[in-house]
């Protein structure tokens, strides 16, 4: 007949208490319980906590549950032929703490962060497909690695992320490690996440969970190139033949309006003629959208000798710096700049070529051609998936938009007079 008893194998203020599962004389099982109790309150003759407390009268309750609910799994694992062994042990105890589901989903919140990577492949992303993109895997490698340091020797359960939770977090994020609040907001949002993914899978999450908010980001600093600015730079001179080559393509990204590491991806292979018109088709790292451009009068002009050849994003953002200084972009502006000796970015006011980096491209497009080229027409070259998003990336807001219908309207109305007056000079023309 099986027995079981409650032992300890150290002497600590605060002692794992493990079980010993004998079913027979070959089979003799070990496990932790995950509760632990200061070793002066343990008896050694009843293998209990000493009955001293009401903290210890609770953690004998807890032990004799847990005592009774492995003695009927032990049944019916016997009953049905299962192996019994050290992990059914395991397993049998975390089912009863509900510190795992019966698929075995762990209720812990690097383990559930584990899961969401694990499954990353299988996984539905925002374009309703299968797959996560590398970008959000390493979100949620990011988000683990941050939580581990933040909890430390405490170990947080799903059940735990509160609304004091998020925000005593997004505090650390911010105060302690100094993130950006954007990338702080976005952390918020990915444990969100994850906590939402693992009760899908059986764990108990805690009620305020969906109370919980990530909030928004707003792009406080929206730093692009205009028009007479780019003109500065393709006119300056420059000499050295590797700046050369990235100012080419800088004037081809801020002319097709795509990321950094989209832009420097494009060869030969990308331009297609389609239907008699020439276009760059190329699909986005990020997105995973399809994107047509077409080619149009100054895209030629900028490749008519030629692509420029490939670099690296990292050399890409250093040579654009060094371009837009010898171009003169010197306006001081506030903006972000990596600090060395804290390892972040820091707000203040800058000479702005020294802001300048890859996302310049893609937004110097959009924000260009805001208000002349159709907001649709944009959001089909950048993949904005809504125009209130398109409009929050340039910077732009209910006045704007507001500004560009009102533009709109003052237009109509000029043609409508130049066409009415164009009718009554025909008129008067045919009265002779």
């Amino acid at each position: 007949m099986a027995t079981l008893k409650f032992f300890l194998q150290s002497k600590k203020e605060s002692s794992p208490i493990y079980v010993r599962l004998s079913i027979s004389r070959d089979i003799v099982l070990r496990r932790k319980t995950g509760l632990n109790i200061d070793f002066k309150e343990w008896s050694d003759t009843t293998k209990m906590p000493k009955q001293t407390s009401a903290a210890n009268k609770n953690l004998t309750t807890d032990l004799q549950k847990l005592e009774l609910a492995i003695s009927q799994k032990l049944n019916e694992a016997q009953a049905y032929g299962k192996v019994i062994d050290g992990d059914w042990l395991k397993y049998t105890i975390d089912i009863h703490f509900n510190r795992i589901t019966e698929n075995g989903q762990s209720d812990l919140v690097t383990d559930a962060i584990q899961e969401v990577i694990d499954s990353a492949d299988l996984r539905e992303n925002g374009r309703g497909g299968i797959g996560l993109s590398l970008s959000r895997i390493n979100s949620y490698k990011g988000l683990k690695r941050i939580l581990i340091d933040y909890q430390g020797k405490r170990i947080f359960r799903v059940k735990e992320v509160n609304v004091k939770f998020a925000k005593d977090f997004l505090k650390y994020l911010i105060h302690t490690r100094n993130y950006q609040h954007s990338y702080a907001i976005k952390k918020i949002a990915d444990l969100k996440t994850v906590c939402f993914d693992a009760e899908t899978n059986g764990v108990e999450v805690n009620h305020q969970l969906k109370k919980i908010s990530s909030g928004k980001s707003n792009n406080e600093n929206i730093i692009y190139l205009n028009i007479s600015e780019l003109e500065k730079i393709e006119n300056a001179k420059i000499l050295s033949p590797a700046l050369q080559n990235a100012r080419k393509w800088l004037l081809l990204g801020c002319s097709i309006g795509q990321r950094g590491g989209d832009l420097l991806d494009i060869n030969e292979n990308n331009f297609i003629n389609r239907n008699g018109l020439d276009v760059i088709e190329l699909r986005q790292q990020k997105t995973g959208k399809n994107v047509t451009i077409p080619i149009l009068e100054k895209t030629r002009a900028i490749l008519e000798d030629g692509l420029p050849y490939k670099i690296s994003i990292q050399k890409f953002n250093t040579h654009l710096k060094k371009i837009c200084e010898l171009s003169e972009i010197d306006e001081l502006i506030p903006g972000k700049k990596f600090d060395k000796e804290t390892m972040r970015k820091k707000q203040g006011i800058y000479p702005k070529h020294e802001l300048i980096g890859s996302h310049v491209c893609r937004r110097s497009f959009a924000s260009n051609l805001y208000g002349t080229l159709p907001t649709a027409l944009i959001m089909q070259i950048t993949a904005h998936s809504t125009e209130k998003m398109l409009l929050n990336y340039i910077g732009k807001d209910s006045l704007d938009y507001a500004q560009q219908i009102a533009d709109f309207y003052t237009l109509q109305a000029l043609r409508n007079k130049k066409e009415s007056n164009l009718t009554i000079v025909k008129e008067a023309s045919n009265q002779y």
